[in-house]
């Protein structure tokens, strides 16, 4: 039997962690899911577990690589690009795979805008909202001023994309659809790293950009093949349709963050769209692209464990529930909805809801 020609895709998010092995006519023809238990950083707050996920990626790919019936040309990587890995001179993480969620410290917040020309003005030539540890430059900078020992030994900061990369490749790099994706590193306007990632020396702890659709010899052990230097998950998510449409479209991008992308949209963001949580991100070839953001998987996966815990239920049960458009009407009909202004969208009405009154 001759094999397949595929190309394997691990697609990291943050929830679920993915493995596709697609043919040469772009179709499926093996998946693989896994899920890692978060592990804690040193101060005690949730994080990915960064060994588990290096071990799985070995693991997934020594396991294809047994298999006859698959012949792997291309390895890449697909994930969310929020969060810094840092490494070492050998490659080694120096810290923990620090969540994008994190609280951020107000005094180095308040230090680093009022340094660099305030909130606005910065969102504005980053086309980055201010969001804390969700600006990945944000988490570079609070290294730097909490933690400058550490700092003093990081080789490089990964995006997470490219760290996956570097486990299989062996080679360090950067790519623009992870440094455009609200990271407040990217300045929009010159189209290079913005003023403020030079005057703090950052600039020397993120490795050489290469182009996003360039290829790198394996030094993981197995046949001859390829790998990718990764891709941040919704700039990947709007490559095919890129090459296969012309015609002006908006793309949803669904999972922990429902996002849309439009990529046809290039004027330049307003205050109030910053304001809005509205960001540009740059996509494989380097256009920016006009993107908004809901935290809707995530806001799910919560309210569906208040749920379960009020009930005294396995999540699990809550799958199989039979819709019933009469109870849904009684309760939309009940619901009082709070006005909240523009910030309306950044947290579920449902989440107001009080179960005790609600039948069992």
């Amino acid at each position: 039997m001759t094999p397949t020609p595929v190309i394997a895709v691990f697609d990291v998010g943050k929830t679920n962690k993915k493995l596709f092995l697609f043919n040469e006519d772009y179709k499926i023809v093996y998946e693989k899911s896994a899920r890692f238990n978060e592990t804690a950083d040193e101060d005690g707050d949730p994080c990915e577990n960064i060994d588990s996920l290096r071990l799985s990626v070995f693991d997934s790919l020594r396991e294809i690589f047994k298999r006859k019936e698959f012949d792997v040309k291309a390895v890449n990587f697909s994930s969310y690009g929020a969060s810094f890995v840092y490494v070492d001179e050998d490659g080694a993480p120096l810290t923990p795979l620090y969540n994008y969620l994190k609280t951020y410290p107000d005094e180095l917040h308040k230090q680093f805008y009022e340094t660099y020309g305030g909130e606005s003005t910065v969102a504005r030539q980053t086309s980055s909202p201010v969001l804390g540890s969700l600006n990945s430059g944000l988490q570079l900078y609070r290294l730097k001023h909490e933690q400058p020992e550490i700092f003093s030994r990081v080789k490089y900061a990964l995006h997470l994309p490219q760290y996956l990369s570097y486990l299989i490749s062996g080679q360090m790099f950067s790519d623009v659809t992870s440094i455009g994706c609200h990271t407040s590193l990217w300045d929009f306007e010159k189209n290079d790293y913005h003023d403020w990632v030079v005057k703090e020396g950052l600039a020397e702890k993120l490795a050489p950009i290469r182009n996003a659709d360039a290829v790198l010899p394996a030094a993981f052990p197995g046949n001859s093949y390829e790998v990718g230097i990764g891709l941040h998950d919704s700039s990947a998510a709007l490559i095919p349709y890129l090459v296969s449409f012309t015609e002006p479209f908006v793309l949803l991008s669904t999972g922990t963050w429902t996002i849309s992308l439009n990529p046809f949209d290039h004027s330049a963001l307003t205050d109030e769209e910053l304001k809005n949580d509205c960001l540009n991100y740059i996509q494989y070839k380097g256009q920016p692209v006009k993107a908004s953001r809901l935290f809707a998987g995530y806001e799910y996966e919560q309210q569906v464990k208040r749920i379960a815990a009020h009930y005294n239920q396995n999540m699990a049960h809550y799958r199989t529930i039979r819709f019933d458009a009469d109870i849904v009407a009684k309760l939309l009909a009940e619901e009082t909805v709070r006005k909240t202004g523009a910030t309306s969208l950044q947290a579920s009405v449902f989440g107001q809801r009080d179960f005790k009154h609600l039948c069992k």
